[in-house]
């Protein structure tokens, strides 16, 4: 499948013109940091920046802070702000995170899910299956994060959907970067399925194991985009 070139619009996100300048930037950089527009490393350079977006310093001076907080950019000492690398250490960090808790949100809404909510999850995948089609990648991360959301939501345990709510952004960048680096999406559209099934059929055991195959399958390309294979299979096989 071929990936699908596209521009993104960054004014469709939020109605810009409503929002204090300082968010309007952030919202724009952290757009181009998520998309791969600004390069993980990337210096984020103000005066060129402010020049840029028409802005003056001091909105993009609290852009970057905003970005920092949500661990998008970085403060080095005499070196300025960067756009956040992803590392081995990070990746593995965000993905332990990642599994531990959809796991239990897996868990619990296969135990709780009701018949409209299902119909709506499978409404979701199809939607997902659309964008795979399509060779649309931001929009498949997109559909992808939305499915995924659906059943934290009905796992029905809201302290656990907020904390996932407020890893969102680095979840999405860390699929992203996997997302951009493959060809081949159809095996996430037939694991939203198992999951779908499982679902319906009650089987809690058999959700965790496509959930835990689920974000390993992710875990594994990433590290091939951030080491040589030879290393990759080292550390997968002493699993």
């Amino acid at each position: 499948m071929t990936k699908k070139a596209m521009e993104y619009d960054y004014t469709k996100e939020e109605n810009d013109a409503f929002l204090p300048l300082r968010d309007t930037v952030f919202n724009q950089l952290r757009l181009q940091i998520l998309h791969g527009e600004l390069k993980p490393g990337e210096r984020l350079m103000e005066v060129a920046l402010a020049e840029r977006l028409g802005v003056s310093r001091t909105p993009v001076r609290e852009a970057i802070r905003m970005l920092e907080q949500e661990g998008l950019a970085v403060l080095l000492p005499r070196r300025g702000a960067h756009v956040a690398s992803i590392t081995e250490k990070q990746l593995e960090e965000m993905l332990e995170v990642r599994r531990t808790l959809e796991t239990f949100t897996v868990n619990a809404a296969c135990s709780r899910i009701t018949y409209d909510e299902l119909k709506e999850l499978r409404r979701l995948n199809d939607d997902f299956a659309e964008a795979v089609k399509a060779g649309d990648v931001i929009r498949i991360a997109e559909t992808d994060t939305t499915f995924h959301e659906a059943i934290a939501r009905y796992a029905g345990n809201t302290k656990i959907e907020s904390i996932l709510y407020r890893l969102k952004e680095q979840i999405f960048r860390y699929n992203y970067e996997y997302l951009k680096d493959t060809d081949d999406y159809d095996h996430l559209v037939t694991e939203h399925t198992m999951i779908c099934d499982a679902f319906e059929h009650g089987s809690n055991d058999r959700a965790v194991e496509v959930i835990k195959l689920h974000i390993d399958t992710q875990e594994l390309g990433i590290y091939y985009h951030l080491k040589n294979e030879d290393k990759v299979e080292e550390k997968f096989n002493r699993r």
